[in-house]
């Protein structure tokens, strides 16, 4: 599903036009983008919850040349499905 799919999913499960499913989801991500950045967490129970992961600086490997690189330290983002998520995935 892309982005226009879920917009239409979105607009069609509450019954909202595409423009406001549309604002509403730019401003879902957008909110989320930011607490990220300020290395914070948003937890939606029973969904999941979205949160930042340091990952340290190490040595890699070039493939093309088995060249040695340094890959420097960073902050990725992350997403943790919660159980009823997870349950409702798996049920069967």
């Amino acid at each position: 599903m892309n982005k226009t799919e879920l917009i239409d999913a979105i607009a069609a499960e509450a019954k909202i036009s595409k423009k406001d499913a549309t604002a509403a989801l730019n401003a879902f991500t957008e909110t989320v983008t930011k607490e990220l950045k300020k290395k914070g967490k948003v937890q939606l129970v029973g969904f999941g919850t979205f949160e930042t992961t340091k990952r340290a600086a190490r040595t890699g490997k070039n493939p093309q040349t088995g060249a040695a690189i340094k890959i420097p330290a960073s902050v990725a983002p992350k997403f943790k499905a919660g159980k009823a998520l997870k349950d409702l995935v798996n049920k069967k």
